[in-house]
């Protein structure tokens, strides 16, 4: 999905809800290298989607990061939580192998957070 700034993804990994902005930017590494204007787009579309995602998962804690080790263009991660799923209390960075989503899973979450993002 496109917002004003970012490319909103969603990881293909069902054991988190997870999504990744990626401000579309050439050659931004860091967060500092935006533009003022940017920066706060960039803290409003994380907001936005963090709070859409709580809603929509009714999770207990968002995870929210940008850590940019393995890929330089900066981009953040918005990922659901709650006690008990795989790796709690870390970080899910590293943790395990990637589940993928069944492909109606994945349709289906995806049309939920357009829905709920469009409103």
């Amino acid at each position: 999905m496109w917002l004003s700034l970012c490319e909103l993804r969603l990881m293909n990994d069902r054991r988190w809800p997870w999504l990744m902005l990626v401000p579309q930017r050439p050659n931004i590494v860091e967060l500092h290298e935006l533009t003022p204007l940017d920066q706060t787009m960039l803290v409003f579309e994380t907001n936005t989607v963090a709070q859409t995602l709580k809603q929509l998962t009714d999770c207990q804690k968002i995870n929210t990061g940008a850590l940019g080790n393995m890929v330089p263009q900066l981009h953040v991660h918005v990922v659901a939580r709650n006690e008990g799923d795989p790796g709690w209390p870390g970080p899910v960075w590293g943790y395990g192998a990637a589940e993928p989503y069944r492909a109606e899973d994945r349709h289906s979450l995806v049309a939920r957070l357009r829905s709920a993002m469009s409103t």
